[in-house]
């Protein structure tokens, strides 16, 4: 099921990172994941019962494109 927040909500939710870029629903792998995908480090923040947990402890890593 994909991400549904507020567009409000979205224009202002931020990576935690140091980068504090912009994050967008899904992955670019499944754009239907419950994630958060921050738009300069990759980095994947579950959304948990519609709520979005930006904590770095539980990001999930980029994808790595290894070729």
């Amino acid at each position: 099921m994909a991400v549904e927040l507020d567009p409000q909500l979205m224009d202002i939710l931020a990576c935690p990172s140091d980068d504090h870029a912009p994050l967008r629903a899904g992955t670019p792998a499944d754009p239907d994941a419950d994630v958060l995908t921050c738009t300069a480090c990759g980095r994947g923040y579950p959304v948990v019962d519609g709520i979005p947990v930006l904590l770095l402890d539980e990001a999930i890593p980029p994808a790595r494109n290894d070729s």
